[in-house]
């Protein structure tokens, strides 16, 4: 069973495969601001608001989430909200995207993943929903997971979940190779790797040439800044940096003498390399732990989780590999109550732990990381081992400042064609690193950005 957390991240994060270029995609004239501005409202104005009948519409693809949208019509029952499923992250875009072009069809709110704001802010589609007091709610969540959706100029969603990166392995396939302890720098996992191909003829992990998203974590947790974006026409792109260099060159070095496959993911033969072993470990994100233990069940007991390798020893950072949030659009006629029910959807503590309890999206406020209710579980298929606490820690590690570009689709889907290519073919990695920079600096220039 597909879970919501595969749906909306390992999914969603390669949705630009399935999307088009950016049709109409150009940014806004100078001076013209980068999401739709909304008025000031009064604390009078939301209380009327949300004692008006309404009806809202909210896209979404999260199975059950019908039950937390409850809980905020039982507290305001004059709204009604209608949660609409589109059919997964690209197909939702996609019709979004229709929608807002011909100016019908499109909902109040939608679940927009983190790496897609800044392509619907170019073309204003998103209400700027500081106006309505959404900086209050900053303190309720982590920092990194908060610069997400805003920056100097407003407040573009409400974080809904996130995927802090850490590290899935084989505890009985370590321990074959004489092999006690997770990896703690990347040093000890290109050794344990070779140990492992050496003892047990498997690989540590599998590096797939179509998830531009692991790697950008990868990215992320190696420092490298491979956008800004000023929110209107000025855009930078470094996805060449030394940083991003060095990840690449170190998986080169892995894949070249056979300690890492380079096969698809999330396709039947890598479920059964999951389960045979073939894979002894899985760099990941705080969205897999329930997603293997639904896709692997025969090996339950043999996993454990544990922090991503550091590239420094003693360090504690990580990166991040999806998470979502729930936007207001543009052209809504109920913006607060909008507003109102995203904020309450995504920071209320009841409608936050049905969230990470039954739906199992990985928080993003503190409140819910830090709730023993969540953080205290014991999962039997680790081991015994309180993962969520485990994730928990990590998120604290996530480097704060990284941005997308407005062109992620185009992002996504050229990296199969340049460095997703030269890792499934075994090839140059730092090439293909080379000629991805190349495709997406020329294609921002084509859709009229400045970049540098």
């Amino acid at each position: 069973m597909r879970t919501a957390l595969r749906r909306w991240t390992a999914v969603g994060a390669l949705s630009g495969l399935a999307i088009a270029a950016l049709a109409g995609c150009t940014p806004p004239t100078p001076g013209q601001a980068g999401a739709k501005s909304a008025q000031p409202a009064s604390a009078s104005e939301m209380k009327k608001a949300l004692n008006t009948p309404t009806t809202l519409t909210f896209w979404a693809g999260v199975p059950g989430i019908e039950e937390e949208a409850k809980l905020f019509e039982q507290k305001y029952p004059k709204i009604t909200v209608n949660v609409v499923d589109p059919g997964g992250a690209s197909v939702l875009y996609q019709k979004l995207r229709t929608a807002l072009k011909a100016g019908k069809g499109a909902p109040d709110i939608a679940q927009i993943e983190y790496q897609f704001i800044p392509s619907f802010r170019v073309t204003n589609s998103l209400v700027n929903l500081a106006p309505y007091g959404a900086t209050s709610l900053k303190s309720k969540y982590v920092g990194w997971v908060w610069n997400q959706v805003a920056d100097s100029t407003g407040v573009y969603g409400i974080p809904q979940d996130a995927g802090p990166m850490g590290n899935l392995y084989r505890k009985d396939v370590f321990e074959k190779a004489g092999i006690t302890k997770a990896p703690a720098t990347w040093d000890e996992y290109a050794k344990d790797a070779a140990a492992i191909k050496a003892k047990t003829g498997n690989y540590i992990s599998d590096l797939p040439g179509s998830d531009p998203g692991q790697l950008i974590g990868l990215f992320w947790q190696r420092g490298a800044k491979p956008f800004t974006y000023d929110g209107k026409k000025n855009l930078t792109i470094k996805l060449d940096s030394p940083e991003a260099q060095a990840v690449v060159g170190y998986w080169q070095g892995l894949i070249q003498k056979g300690y890492v496959a380079t096969s698809p993911d999330f396709d039947n033969d890598w479920y059964k390399a999951l389960t045979n072993g073939t894979y002894a470990s899985w760099p990941t994100a705080a969205w897999a732990p329930l997603f293997l233990q639904s896709a692997v069940k025969s090996t339950s007991g043999d996993w454990r989780a544990a922090p991503l390798p550091q590239w420094t020893a003693g360090a504690n950072v990580a990166g991040n590999w999806g998470g979502s949030s729930d936007a207001v659009i543009t052209g809504t006629k109920h913006p607060l109550a909008a507003y109102a029910f995203a904020a309450f959807l995504n920071s209320d503590p009841a409608s936050t732990k049905l969230l990470a309890t039954k739906q199992f999206l990985f928080p993003t406020t503190t409140a819910t990381l830090s709730d023993p209710a969540f953080v205290g579980q014991k999962s039997a298929f680790y081991g015994g081992q309180q993962v969520n606490q485990q994730f928990s820690d990590i998120s604290k590690t996530v480097d704060e400042h990284f941005d997308w570009p407005p062109i992620t689709d185009y992002l996504f889907s050229s990296y199969t064609s340049t460095l997703g290519k030269a890792i499934a073919e075994k090839g140059d990695l730092k090439a293909g690193l080379s000629a991805w920079q190349k495709a997406v600096v020329a294609y921002a220039k084509q859709q009229g950005f400045t970049v540098s």
